[in-house]
């Protein structure tokens, strides 16, 4: 029995209403990435394959935050992160501060498998990328003319961030269960926009934003990045299952609905565990989601 379900980012509501038109297109967004997603499971393809094509599709639609459309740097420029995890034995790959390629998540998976490392950034992993075979793009082809108008509003004032409430909305990930009972997760993201250069989110960092274990469950965290980084989010929802005896419900819950929300902390995030439960949490207004699970009808979601 295959479970997958994506996230395209959690936030306030939008300070123009969203039209019919807007919405139609999210839900678009989100149901193209779950079917890419839903097709290799179908056919006996494993949960790692089907997150990161899922991801791939919403890195590649600009409505959402991550690859082209991602939001922009106070310098006004586009860096992205990424991470890709295995839950059958741990494997796991993460980019931070890609500026030159389309994909990142291609890129995580690509040091899952074939470096000896975990988690490369910068002009290192770009320089991995380019030995590996990825054409690098230049920067400017990653910036929708939407991200540079709101850049400008920011009218050089690095410390005034784009609230998460101005859409195109947060992060995008996906978490999946294949019929072989393997789990995986993965993450990418712009940031948060007017960043300084070289922050770097939970997003990417295994634990934090991403996450996926067979034995428990795997998770993809969107919101308030830095507190999902100082909670070690993903983690402590699978931790919560191995070590509390807790059910996936319950874990989402009480991380989403009571600890972050006491520590102030805006966002969401999207599990699923061993035996092919969905759990989606979040204690924003909205959050961009999709799931299906199979003899099921798919469904995506924002309010």
């Amino acid at each position: 029995m295959y479970a997958l379900a994506i996230h395209g980012g959690a936030g306030a509501l939008p300070r123009e209403p969203f039209t019919r038109a807007r919405e139609d297109a999210y839900r678009h967004g989100l149901m193209q990435a779950l079917t890419a997603g839903q097709r290799l499971l179908e056919d006996n393809g494993c949960a790692l394959d089907a997150v990161q094509a899922a991801v791939t599709v919403l890195e590649d639609e600009p409505l959402f935050n991550a690859g082209r459309g991602a939001v922009l740097s106070a310098l006004g420029t586009v860096e992205l992160d990424a991470a890709i995890m295995d839950g059958c034995d741990l494997r796991a790959g993460a980019v931070a501060g890609i500026r030159h390629l389309r994909n990142p998540v291609q890129l995580a998976r690509r040091i899952l498998e074939d470096s000896a490392h975990v988690f490369l950034i910068g002009d290192g992993a770009e320089r991995f990328a380019a030995e590996t075979g990825f054409a690098l793009v230049e920067n400017d082809s990653l910036i929708t003319p939407e991200r540079r108008q709101q850049f400008q509003a920011l009218d050089g004032q690095a410390d005034k961030l784009v609230a998460l409430d101005q859409p195109p909305l947060g992060t995008v990930g996906a978490v999946a269960r294949d019929h072989a009972g393997r789990l995986a997760a993965a993450t990418s993201t712009g940031g948060t926009g007017g960043k300084r250069p070289g922050r770097v989110g939970d997003s990417p960092v295994i634990g934090a934003g991403t996450y996926a274990d067979n034995q428990t469950c795997a998770v993809s965290a969107t919101g308030h990045g830095e507190w999902f980084l100082r909670t070690v989010q993903a983690y402590d929802i699978a931790a919560r299952l191995r070590y509390g005896g807790a059910s996936l419900a319950q874990a989402v819950n009480d991380a989403v609905a009571r600890r972050l929300t006491s520590l102030g902390a805006d966002g969401g995030l999207i599990a699923v565990d061993a035996l092919g439960h969905i759990v989606i949490g979040y204690n924003t207004p909205l959050m961009f989601r999709a799931s299906v699970r199979a003899g099921e009808s798919a469904h995506a979601e924002i309010y």
